[in-house]
Formats: C-alpha cells, structure tokens, sequence
C-alpha cells in the first residue's frame, strides 16, 4: 500500500468527539497545548465542537461554542481552519441564521452530521449555510449498512450542488479495509464532491481503514489525539502524522505533540476511552456503540454482562433467563436500605442494636458492598442485583450459606439479559414491575425500593446513601450521582410510605434523623 503521492488533507476532531466523554467540558490548560501543536502540526482542520440550539441537560463549553469561545480558540489557532459540527435532527432551517452568523470571523467549515435516511432534509440546512459563506460537509453515519440501502445510493448526485465534502462515517466501527473500497467503488461515480472518511476503532481498523481510503481517493482524514472519541474512539492523529512522517518526512513537531498526548493520555485514565470486548463485538455485528459507551461508562457492568447484552441483541432476544415473581404474600412494616457508602460501617452496632429491638422489619442490600457484615444477623434480608452481582455477592460472602436470605432482580425482561450463578438461582426473583420511578431499569437502589413497595411497607429507612462532593468527582460517579438523586426525588413523594436517612447524605429533598435517635 502506497499513499505517499496522494493528495489529501486532515482533520482533527479531538474537542468535538472526545467531548462525548467529557460532557465537552475541557480543562483551559490542556486546550492552550493542545492549540498549540495543532497550530505547529501539518494539520489542515480543526474540529473545535458542536453548535446547537438549546438542549436538556447540562452540555458543556465546547457543546454550544459560544462566540468568545470561537475567537479565543481561533486567536490560538491563526494558521487552522476552524470547524464546527451541527447535529442535523436538532437543527431546523429557521434556526441556521442565528446559529451560523456570529461563526463568520472564526469557522471555516461547517459539518453536518446525519443519518442516511434524512439527507434530503439535511440539504435544506445546507442550502442555508453556503449562503453564509461557510463550506458544507455531510457526515453521513451508519456507513456499514449503506448497501443495504439503494435508495440513499441513488440519491448521492443529488448532492453535489449543495455540498463541498462528502464524508463516510464508520459509526459501528464496523468495515474492513475491502468493504471501504467496495463503498468507495459505489459512491465515487455518483458524486463530484471530494470525499471524507471518519473511522471508528472498535476493531482497530481505523488507522489501515484510513490509509486504504487515502489510496483510492479519498481526500480527508478525520482523527484526534488518543483516539479520544464516542465509543472506541477514533484514528489517533499521533499514530497518523508519525507514520506520515515515517513515509514522507512531515517534520512533524514531536515536542508539542508529545506534550499534548501525554495530557490527553492522563485525561484519559480518568474516562477510558478507547477499543475493549464490548465495543469489539458491537463493532463486528454493527450494533449501535452508544448504548455500549452508556453502560461502559456507569462502571456497573463487567465485560461479560454487556458482550452478553449485545449477543442477545444480536440474536434478537429479549432476554435470556426468566425468574419467579418475588413473593409478596409476607409484607414488612418497616425496611432498612443499605447503600454502598461507608456510613453504614460507622453505625453498624447500633444498626445491630436497632435490629434486636425492631419488630417486622426487613433489610435490602442495595448492592452487595455490605452484605457480610450483615450474614448472621436473623433479621429478613433481601439483595437487591443488578448486572453479574451474583458474583460479587458469593465473593462477599464466601463460604457462609445464605440461609433465608432472597436474591431480587429487575424485572423481564432484563436489558443486559440475565446470568445468574447456579449456586444462588434457587433464591433468585424477579418484581413484577416497577412504577415508582422513570429515573432507572437497573438502578440496585431502584429494585430496592421497588421491593420494599411490594412488601407493603409504611417506612423506608435509607443508610449508605452518602452522596458525592460534586466538584471532586468523576463523570461516572457524576451521572450516578443524578440518577441517584433523581429515585429518591420520587421515593419521598410516595404516598403512606415516610423515607428518611439514618446516615448523613449529601442528596437533596431527603429527611435525615439520627440511628442514634431510634435506641
């Protein structure tokens, strides 16, 4: 394979894509360097984020670009064509002027990213653009299952008076190096627009992915630093520019380049970015990577879990397993929920002392962290499972048999599917359903408390749910501090049951007493 006679031209889209992991907040420091090897580097374009209307939820800087934001980055970046990327389905055409005219002094190309099946409208907001005097690209996703789609193939020559880039998008990360030519030889004599490849790592193909696009014609490159980007991640533009140089002397400026991977590459033991087993298989069967990024990134899951989530997709299951109903017939006055915070040790004797003199009350592990602790207490105990916790509860326990004590699940069917160890599928159930909350399918607090609604209890006594400094975390412990606050925003409104906490919590709307208090 030769590429060294080609002609094509680079884009680095590392503030845009990998904002999909940093909610695209990034630290001012780590812009500035990396600024200033993209502005020392023989790259071409610089993707510097999205422009959007407005959203729900928090979606940070690089997210919306506001002005001050473009000039600043364009200040550090004088020699860099600037671009920015809108999400076709949240845009209308209504919306192109006030979004696009303050990009004028800053934004060079505008890219549109969109799904195959709504071209035809994402050429109404192109028509728009190029009328600004931006250049348009179509980052047309899913490139993967284009052949199965005549239709959109016919309709490719329509673009080419409205458009200045024609980019295949690898969504699943999902070709090989021959279905990229196959797709070029389809493509190439429909369209008079140069074209674009945007490769996805899931099976590691994106760097040979790109060199055989180079080679049979396509003209632009995305990649960012790390790889850092949705799912897998992307081409690294470090292993891109050093094999360039290795084959054309590029006289790349290792210094800054090193400096701002070796910032991203400390960013990145934080999120993780980057190819495992469950982007590889959703990868090899084209199974949409960001439901896998959702359930990678909540750290609730092992491997095993979601690869057998997506083979259940794959087969078009709905779930694997299907468990008795939890039997309700016995009904409880009160319930102890047990969370994973390390308040629960700091009360655990007066917990004890609590338990001898409560009458009809229960305990629900929400979670397993706790739960050896608590073996030989007499008192009905209840484990509330999400994910492979079969696992961890035997790890917890080890050799103490589990008595009367009942392992509860979410309902079927399960979206991750079910595997439950043999040793405990005997005390394994399922509720019914639940309908306290919209917040979370497989939250272990969610099935907890959707347990002791089912039990008929009047109080629901919370400990271990201890919360998160907010400005000390990381983007898991972020999401599942909101999830977490939003469940019990929706236990505390339920009606004939008094929730409290019995340990000091940082979560909002709660009430919070003493376990001190109750002996």
């Amino acid at each position: 394979m030769s590429i060294k006679n080609k002609k094509f031209q680079i884009l680095d889209c590392t503030l845009r894509d990998g904002g999909y992991y940093t909610n695209w907040d990034f630290d001012r420091s780590l812009v500035d360097d990396y600024c200033t090897a993209m502005e020392d580097l023989p790259i071409d374009y610089v993707e510097i984020g999205y422009r959007s209307t407005t959203l729900n939820g928090y979606l940070g800087e690089y997210f919306y670009c506001p002005d001050y934001l473009m000039k600043d980055l364009k200040s550090k970046m004088p020699n860099k064509k600037l671009v920015i990327i809108l999400d076709e389905k949240n845009i209308k055409e209504s919306d192109i002027n006030k979004l696009m005219e303050p990009c004028k002094p800053y934004i060079s190309l505008v890219r549109l990213a969109v799904s195959p099946l709504r071209v035809k409208n994402a050429v109404k907001l192109a028509i728009a653009i190029k009328k600004l005097g931006f250049e348009v690209a179509f980052n047309v996703m899913y490139m993967s299952d284009w052949k199965n789609n005549p239709e959109f193939i016919e309709s490719l020559h329509e673009l080419n008076d409205h458009i200045d880039y024609f980019y295949m998008v690898d969504s699943f990360g999902a070709v090989l190096p021959n279905d990229v030519i196959d797709i070029l030889n389809i493509i190439k004599p429909k369209l008079t627009v140069p074209i674009g490849f945007h490769g996805h790592n899931n099976l590691e193909m994106a760097l040979i992915n790109s060199l055989t696009a180079i080679e049979n014609g396509v003209e632009l490159i995305d990649c960012t630093i790390t790889g850092m980007g949705r799912g897998a991640g992307n081409l690294r533009t470090e292993l891109f520019l050093t094999y360039l140089n290795s084959i054309d002397n590029k006289d790349i400026k290792f210094f800054h380049l090193g400096k701002t991977v070796s910032n991203f590459e400390t960013l990145k033991k934080s999120y993780e970015w980057g190819t495992n087993l469950p982007y590889m298989f959703s990868g090899a069967y084209s199974l949409p990577q960001k439901q896998v990024m959702e359930w990678v990134g909540m750290n609730r899951y092992p491997i095993s879990n979601i690869v057998n989530a997506l083979n259940n997709q794959k087969e078009d299951v709905k779930d694997n397993l299907k468990l008795p109903k939890l039997d309700t017939q016995h009904k409880f006055k009160k319930a102890i929920i047990l969370g994973g915070g390390d308040s629960v040790i700091k009360i655990d004797k007066a917990l004890e002392a609590y338990l001898k003199q409560s009458e009809n009350t229960c305990i629900i592990h929400a979670g397993v962290k706790h739960v050896e602790k608590y073996i030989n207490n007499e008192i009905k105990q209840f484990y509330a499972l999400v994910g492979f916790e079969s696992e961890k509860l035997l790890k917890q326990l080890g050799n103490k048999q589990l008595v009367s004590q009942i392992c509860i699940y979410p309902p079927y069917p399960r979206k991750m599917g079910t595997i439950i160890l043999d040793k405990i599928k005997n005390i394994s159930f399922e509720l019914d359903k639940l309908n306290f909350t919209q917040s979370s399918e497989d939250s272990p607090m969610v099935v907890a408390v959707q347990a002791a609604i089912d039990l008929g209890v009047e109080e629901i006594l919370l400990a271990g749910f201890d919360g998160y400094n907010m400005d000390k975390i990381d983007q898991t412990q972020f999401n599942l501090a909101n999830e977490n606050q939003s469940i019990i925003n929706d236990v505390v409104k339920l009606e004939k049951i008094t929730t409290k906490s019995i340990t000091p919590t940082k979560y909002k709307n709660l009430e919070t007493t003493s376990i001190f208090n109750y002996l």
